[in-house]
């Protein structure tokens, strides 16, 4: 036998406050899920209100960027002439 010992108990101490985070995570999603629910029943979009999070998120230069860059590529596609279809070979 090898003269190694493994901590157990420190081994289950740190399986364990994972393990209660993974719980209170579900939960949390759960809880998510209600609102958004609730949101719904309320006759709210429930991909905007998504969205309105995900962009709160950002920071307001990547942002502005972002918003730019979607701003000139609907340009671009707006004042590029339409592309003839590709003929069959």
């Amino acid at each position: 036998m090898s003269d190694i010992t493994i901590p157990g108990g420190k081994i289950r101490s740190f399986v364990e406050r994972v393990e209660n985070i993974d719980a209170e995570l579900q939960e949390l999603n759960e809880q998510k899920k209600e609102i958004f629910a609730e949101a719904k029943g309320e006759g709210f979009d429930v991909k905007i209100l998504k969205e309105i999070i995900k962009l709160r998120k950002q920071d307001k230069d990547e942002r502005d960027e972002r918003e730019g860059l979607l701003d000139l590529y609907m340009r671009a596609m707006d004042t590029a002439p339409p592309e003839k279809a590709a003929k069959a070979a």
